[in-house]
């Protein structure tokens, strides 16, 4: 569905090793990004897959990144530890918590999740979608 998502970062160091505290447990890693003139960006894939792509991007008209207000990027993980994992890893990279790993019943059954802001503030949920089979 998705070729790529992009989030705005005031720092990319900081973004990059928040990400890697997240993305890396679920089993994504970072990919080299060439640069094309524009700002610099940090960019995550699953081995094996071209797409989707995920990204951290300093603006690239060069204002302050600032997160959405309503906006929030969901990545799955494939069972509830790889949840947990990823928060806590998440909160030792400079996160901070909007709500901890645990069942989400009112959005699906076997429906496990847990919430984060990144150092910018963008609102991250890890979700197991134990729901979907």
């Amino acid at each position: 569905m998705f070729s790529h998502v992009t989030v705005g970062v005031r720092d990319l160091d900081a973004a990059a090793a928040f990400y890697d505290a997240i993305l890396l447990p679920l089993g994504l890693r970072q990919r080299e990004v060439t640069p094309d003139g524009g700002p610099a960006a940090r960019c995550w894939i699953k081995p094996g897959q071209a797409l989707p792509r995920f990204y951290a991007y300093e603006p690239f008209d060069r204002q302050p990144a600032s997160a959405g207000n309503g906006s929030m990027l969901a990545f799955l993980a494939d069972d509830e530890a790889q949840v947990r994992q990823a928060y806590a890893a998440g909160l030792q990279a400079g996160g901070s918590s909007e709500g901890e790993p645990g069942e989400r019943p009112h959005y699906g059954k076997g429906y496990f999740g847990a919430y984060l802001r990144d150092p910018d503030g963008n609102k991250i949920h890890l979700v197991h979608r134990g729901d979907l089979g």
